[in-house]
């Protein structure tokens, strides 16, 4: 019965304590239902204001857009306004303009049509005038004929005839005149062709020899050159050809040479064997070889050197060191290479003057003495005209070079006009002052007057033109000319020099004053 009662009690305690938990339940659910209730009508009331407040500021923002789109439709439309009221205007204006215009027309139409008529009526008058003057024209013809007894056609012709032989005699004499006024006319302009030409060529004057100095550092080298009992400098003139001469000049050495070409390859052998110290047959040899490749190399650079300055093209490679050699030849002591560029130069210009191709020109004269530097023996018996035309033939050359070359010394007929032009530069060149060397005799008095100025002072004992005339060496009378004296003497002399003898380069005056005591032994 008691666990009975207490599981009913328990039941009881249960179910109510189950009533009570489901009634606060009910009852705090409905509180937060409240709540929640009292929560959204607050947020229904907020969105509503700030909804309300959007809905302010968007018909704001659209009046304001609305003002904006207005008054900018209200700029177009004025613009637009404007625009038309231009074109309007300028439409009125042309309706103006071209009204005065039409008026303009109209009133030169009328004066158009006025001087039409004008026309017409002097027309009709200058017909029937010249219908009454081909009348009186035929009765003045009739009349004539009648009264000469000759027809208008026989008239006419002894007119023509009579006419005829008044013009041809007259034309003889025009001719003649003409003829004369061209003669004198050609010459003249010859005479300013060549004047302007030589006028416009400037070139140093230029005198070669046969002999170069090489200068020494010491006269101790010239033992060493000389070798034992000479084998050094024998060597050396056997592989060279040139005569190598060793006096008492100072600090120089002469090396004697027809042939240029062997005086430089001596030279620069010479200043090789010095430079290195090293100097016997064997080594002289080898340098000299060694020194006719550079100076071949040498020639063929100015060779095209040359013809690149001159502006000759296609040249070909022979003629081009044939060219390079003319540097190591002279033509009475004129430089050939140089007297070849100043042709070509005088033959280019000259060509101009005249019309023709200074090109072509230009190329025959730097290639018209070509024929001076020949290749072997046998070629030096050919004129050297003849000879530097047939190697023009042979390296292709154009037939008018080919003519101007074996022309200019009439060997052969000329047979275009750049022939006498080449043959009137070359001679303007050689002919022109300091071109060529002086003669002997004016270089043998040349040195017989420098000696005669020396003895020309006081104290003068002994004077000798050494060196070509480019030293004068004077030797004084110790007992008359003190030391002082010989430094004031050697400056006198030299002015005097300078003062009344004309010469090439310069000339170094050497005083030599001597003291001797002499005593005899008996």
């Amino acid at each position: 019965m008691d666990s009975t009662m207490i599981i009913i009690a328990a039941i009881v305690g249960l179910a109510i304590g189950f009533a009570i938990a489901k009634f606060m339940e009910k009852g705090k659910a409905s509180k937060t239902i409240a709540n929640a209730k009292k929560d959204a009508a607050q947020i229904l009331k907020e969105a509503k204001i700030e909804g309300e407040n959007i809905k302010k500021d968007k018909i704001l923002q659209a009046k304001e857009k609305f003002l904006e789109l207005k008054a900018e439709h209200e700029k177009v439309i004025i613009g637009k306004d404007k625009k038309i009221g231009e074109a309007e205007k300028r439409t009125r204006d042309k309706e103006s303009q071209v009204s005065s215009e039409l008026a303009k027309n109209k009133q030169l139409n009328s004066q158009l049509e006025n001087k039409m008529k004008e026309v017409e009526h002097a027309k009709e008058f200058f017909e029937k005038k010249q219908a009454e003057v081909d009348k009186l024209h035929k009765s003045q013809v009739q009349q004539l004929e009648v009264i000469s007894g000759l027809s208008a056609d026989e008239a006419k012709s002894q007119l023509i005839e009579s006419l005829r032989d008044t013009a041809k005699s007259d034309a003889m004499g025009y001719i003649q005149t003409t003829l004369e006024e061209a003669k004198l006319t050609a010459q003249q302009e010859a005479r300013k062709i060549v004047i302007n030409t030589i006028q416009r060529i400037g070139t140093e004057e230029a005198v070669e020899n046969c002999v170069s100095v090489f200068n020494i550092e010491s006269d101790d080298v010239k033992g060493r050159i000389i070798g034992r009992e000479g084998r050094n400098i024998r060597a050396l003139e056997s592989a060279t050809g040139v005569e190598i001469i060793v006096d008492d000049t100072p600090e120089a050495i002469i090396l004697s040479c027809f042939d240029s070409v062997r005086r430089e390859v001596a030279r620069l052998s010479l200043h090789k064997l010095v430079t290195d110290g090293r100097i016997h047959p064997a080594r002289i040899e080898e340098v000299v070889k060694k020194t006719e490749k550079q100076i071949e190399a040498e020639i063929v650079e100015i060779g095209k050197r040359t013809v690149i300055d001159l502006g000759i093209h296609g040249l070909h490679p022979e003629l081009i060191k044939a060219v390079g050699r003319m540097k190591y030849r002279s033509s009475y002591g004129q430089n050939l290479l140089q007297h070849s560029r100043e042709v070509a130069k005088l033959c280019g210009v000259m060509a101009s003057e005249l019309g023709l191709n200074p090109k072509i020109a230009k190329r025959a004269g730097l290639l018209h003495d070509i024929g001076k530097v020949p290749n072997t023996e046998a070629e030096v018996e050919t004129p050297h005209a003849i000879l530097g035309m047939q190697w023009a033939e042979k390296y292709g050359e154009k037939p008018e070079v080919c003519n101007a070359i074996g022309a200019h010394h009439d060997e052969i007929e000329m047979k275009t006009l750049i022939s006498p032009i080449v043959q009137v530069c070359d001679a303007i060149s050689g002919a022109r002052p300091g071109a060529r060397r002086q003669v002997l005799d004016s270089y043998i008095q040349r040195l017989k007057d420098l000696e005669e100025i020396a003895f020309g002072f006081g104290g003068v004992q002994k004077a000798y033109a050494i060196q070509a005339g480019r030293e004068l060496r004077v030797i004084v009378e110790s007992e008359k000319v003190s030391d002082e004296k010989a430094a004031q003497l050697s400056f006198e002399i030299s002015q005097k020099i300078q003062t009344d003898m004309t010469y090439p380069g310069q000339v170094k005056v050497t005083v030599i004053r001597e003291t001797r005591a002499v005593n005899v032994a008996k």
